[in-house]
């Protein structure tokens, strides 16, 4: 996923952090009874795929609103491409490598990868036959009509060929094979036709390639909400591209490439310079899939194949159109009564103010209370947006340090920052310029910050700086204070409306003091790794919770309050899995709620009776990280960037700080409660690694967006 990297070089010892009674000795641990269950690892790239599986499911589930299932048949084939470019490049690079290590799972990466091919086939195929079967034909049903040329009437035709003729012909670039023209460079994601032509004088036939543009939407709206495909437009026009020739076979097709990438920092005296010159690299990565409609011919399907250097395996036949990521244009058509109700998120009610209409001055209202933020339930315009807009703007505030891993493209936070700076404030902005897919516009960020006048730097070499922080410091009349505010989410105005995340705001001395070490350890040469409040990978995260793990287990045999409850995107790691193992073990109740990949498997006789696994997927794509203990009755809860996975525990900087409040562990035990209520919609994991639907009918986000709306500052209060 990333390059390795040493770890921070101090251990940070956590007894302060937990502050039980009796205090806590860690003490050498016997996981034999665990380790003797040798098949106790689900694979991770297997059950990632189980996860978009539960995305297409809710593409097939008729009771969502109509466009919504159409933007879970994008979002699965955008999960999908990321999968190939990422995940089964790496398979891949290892094998060709002559990497024989198995996996946690035991798997080889052969056996994975083998598996990967059939189980892909399979969901590809299934989310072709949803898309032709049952989406068209109930688009169809609502007025809504996603065609083919042959179905187009005289006078659509006719506007199909303006368009072409206006838009679409000067932006072509047909691209011919023959000794003279070398087969073209295929860029990875692109839709292509590959056209087979023939001279009519000579007899002779020619292969050419023609990009469909990916500037234009990828279907054509034709009016009266009817929408052609843009390639169908191209294919019916292609005598203007070759003049004088007959064209006698088109088929579309698609490659994906690996795009991940490899920038050696040791050895780089400038990272922004090996970055900007990887990524011209990965334009050029191997393909790792080749995308046909199954009308294609043989004889060009070969010559793909083997101009690509692509095997049998990793072609993938499908009835068209292919790529439907492009179906986000259609799920984004207003039709409200084919979408979820709607809904606006609002202010905190710490944050608003009942009588005025004045926006709350955050720094006060902090200074009352922890504030703990639950997005996008709660707004993050008028909280997190707001508070660092209110600090570039605020001449008692001397400085602001942030760190910035993916943000949106007209950025507010960016603005408020370079605002901060040019008004003459210190601020300091940690960039996470290897951002996966983002690479691009966070080196954009970067030099913005730095002409504005931010001191800009790029964390610590060899790690990504994955954490959400953002910390104020304000000359008060009773000195210098530090407001901190630390997310599960990226500072990001845009997905901050889709992602399900929490973050606090807080004036506490000691998490502020914790903050201010970290920022030092990031931009200088600190190594502080004694932390009162915060668990920071690579250090002590891992430990950390492992510590805690096995407290919830000393609890248990004293006879104390116990238990263990997990929300994180993905749990993977092999030491985590086993402590919870032996907590179950041990007779420790544990709930974990993963939206993604779980390596765990649950409910396994002897090892994992107690241990119970949910995914809940739905409007929001759920995000935030919680990591609750009930701690002998003095219920524990840590939120933050971390999830339980190799990369974020060893190679990324990550921070968890634990709750101030007790109203805070409430408000997160909440939210827990409501996520294992039987009668909550949700998958829930079984033994042998397959997720299958519950018989819930209570949509989690919908009990919390009334919530929400009933906690509306003036709004009518029910019991």
């Amino acid at each position: 996923m990333s390059v390795g990297s040493p770890s921070l070089e101090d251990h940070d010892p956590l007894d302060e952090a937990f502050d039980v009674d009796p205090p806590y000795e860690p003490v050498a641990v016997d996981l034999s009874t665990v380790e003797k269950y040798d098949n106790r690892f689900l694979d991770r790239e297997l059950s990632w795929l189980h996860f978009n599986q539960r995305v297409l499911e809710l593409a097939e589930d008729e009771g969502l609103p109509l466009l919504e299932r159409v933007r879970f048949l994008a979002i699965f084939a955008s999960n999908l491409d990321e999968f190939f470019m990422v995940r089964v490049a790496g398979l891949k690079r290892r094998i060709a490598a002559g990497v024989a290590v198995r996996a946690a799972s035991g798997l080889l990466p052969r056996d994975v990868l083998d598996t990967i091919w059939t189980n892909t086939q399979e969901l590809m195929q299934r989310h072709a036959a949803v898309f032709r079967e049952d989406i068209v034909p109930a688009l169809r049903g609502e007025g809504i009509a996603l065609v083919r040329w042959e179905d187009l009437d005289r006078e659509e035709q006719k506007l199909c060929k303006r368009i072409f003729k206006d838009r679409v012909f000067p932006v072509l670039t047909p691209l011919a094979v023959d000794p003279a023209h070398p087969f073209p460079y295929i860029s990875g994601l692109s839709l292509n036709l590959a056209v087979l032509v023939r001279n009519p004088r000579t007899g002779k036939e020619h292969f050419a390639r023609v990009k469909v543009p990916p500037t234009f939407r990828r279907f054509v709206a034709l009016g009266n909400a009817r929408f052609v495909p843009m390639e169908d437009v191209i294919r019916e026009h292609l005598r203007r591209l070759f003049p004088g020739m007959e064209v006698l076979e088109v088929h579309t097709f698609r490659v994906t490439r690996n795009e991940d990438l490899d920038v050696e920092e040791d050895d780089a005296e400038n990272l922004l310079t090996a970055l900007e010159k990887e990524l011209l690299r990965r334009r050029f990565g191997p393909p790792v899939r080749l995308e046909v409609e199954e009308s294609i011919s043989p004889a060009v399907l070969e010559l793909l194949v083997s101009e690509l250097g692509i095997s049998e395996a990793e072609v993938f036949r499908l009835q068209g159109p292919l790529d439907l990521t492009g179906l986000h244009d259609i799920a984004d058509l207003a039709r409200e009564e084919l979408h979820y109700p709607a809904f606006i998120p609002t202010t905190h009610r710490h944050l608003a103010e009942v009588e005025s209409a004045a926006p709350v001055d955050v720094f006060a209202a902090t200074h009352r209370q922890h504030v703990l933020l639950h997005h996008p339930y709660d707004s993050f315009a008028t909280s997190v947006q707001r508070f660092l807009e209110q600090a570039a703007a605020d001449p008692h505030v001397l400085a602001i340090k942030q760190t910035l891993y993916r943000t949106s493209g007209d950025s507010p936070i960016i603005d408020a920052l370079v605002d901060a700076a040019e008004s003459g404030k210190q601020v300091l902005v940690i960039v996470e310029i290897k951002a996966r897919f983002d690479e691009v516009a966070n080196i954009r960020w970067a030099r913005k910050l730095e002409q504005a006048g931010c001191h800009v730097v790029y964390g610590l070499v060899g790690l990504k700086t994955h954490c959400k922080l953002s910390m104020v410091v304000r000359d008060e009349p009773e000195g210098i204070r530090r407001y901190t505010h630390i997310g599960t989410g990226n500072y990001n105005s845009k997905t901050a409306r889709l992602y399900e995340d929490l973050g606090l705001i807080t004036t506490d001395e000691a998490i502020g003091e914790d903050v201010a070490h970290l920022f030092n350890n990031l931009s200088g040469y600190s190594r502080n790794a004694s932390y009162e409040q915060l668990l920071v990978a690579p250090d002590s995260v891992r430990t950390g919770l492992l510590d805690a793990i096995h407290r919830e287990i000393d609890h248990h045999r004293s006879g104390r309050p116990a238990q263990i409850r997990i929300k994180a995107n993905s749990i993977v790691d092999e030491a985590v899995v086993d402590a919870l193992y032996l907590a179950s073990q041990e007779g420790v109740p544990v709930q974990l709620l993963v939206r993604g990949i779980c390596a765990l498997r649950p409910g396994v006789p002897g090892l994992s009776d107690s241990i119970e696994v949910r995914s809940i997927l739905g409007r929001f794509l759920e995000h935030s990280r919680i990591y609750w203990f009930a701690n002998g009755g003095e219920h524990v809860a840590w939120i933050g960037s971390a999830d339980m996975m190799h990369r974020n525990l060893d190679r990324r900087v990550e921070v968890l700080v634990r709750l101030p409040s007790e109203e805070n562990v409430r408000e997160v035990e909440y939210l827990l409660d409501l996520a294992f209520e039987p009668s909550t919609a949700a998958w829930t994991l079984g033994p042998d690694g397959t997720w299958r639907r519950n018989d819930g009918q209570v949509d989690l986000q919908a009990i919390l967006i009334e919530r929400q709306r009933r906690r509306r500052p003036g709004a009518e209060q029910r019991p």
